[in-house]
């Protein structure tokens, strides 16, 4: 299926949902089918509480869509959330660095990470999260990652209106 095909499905899918749950399917959905994933999650970050928490996930058992955890001043902050820019991890070890559940990571056979900032109006409002075996993400997936972004922008700002954001 071509890249315009799977934004006309995910728009189709967004047009129809009732609520954002559904739009959060879908986006990984179209996750799925453009890169590849196996634990798939998505995050919202308040700059102002300096919380994130899940929003998504597709593997609630092993990563719940609940509670909040506080962000810290690292490596990753600085490269994700301040320079709005993909982080990405194809090793275990580089994994390990930046992510204290590195151990639950690695016990669902995921040893690559790639976390894509959603930026809506100078704010990144949360991160698509997608995990999956050593070596996964190269270039090319990460490149055809940005196609993302904007199904991303979606998903985000439906659960920010869906809480009665502005």
């Amino acid at each position: 299926m071509s890249a315009e095909d799977m934004i006309i499905e995910f728009t189709e899918a967004a047009g129809n949902a009732t609520d954002v749950s559904e739009v959060q399917k879908a986006l990984e959905e179209l996750t799925q089918a453009r890169i590849g994933v196996k634990l798939f999650t998505l995050m919202t970050f308040d700059r102002e509480s300096r919380l994130a928490r899940r929003s998504y996930t597709n593997m609630p058992d092993a990563y719940p869509s609940s509670g909040t955890k506080p962000v810290g001043s690292d490596h990753w902050t600085s490269h994700v959330l301040d320079g709005r820019n993909s982080f990405v991890a194809n090793d275990i070890e580089s994994i390990a660095a930046v992510f204290d559940d590195h151990e639950l990571i690695q016990s669902l056979g995921c040893e690559s990470v790639l976390n894509v900032p959603i930026v809506v109006g100078g704010e990144v409002l949360g991160t698509i999260n997608c995990l999956h075996e050593a070596g996964f993400y190269t270039p090319d997936k990460v490149a055809a990652a940005e196609i993302l972004k904007l199904p991303g922008s979606v998903c985000f700002l439906m659960e920010k209106l869906s809480k009665g954001g502005q």
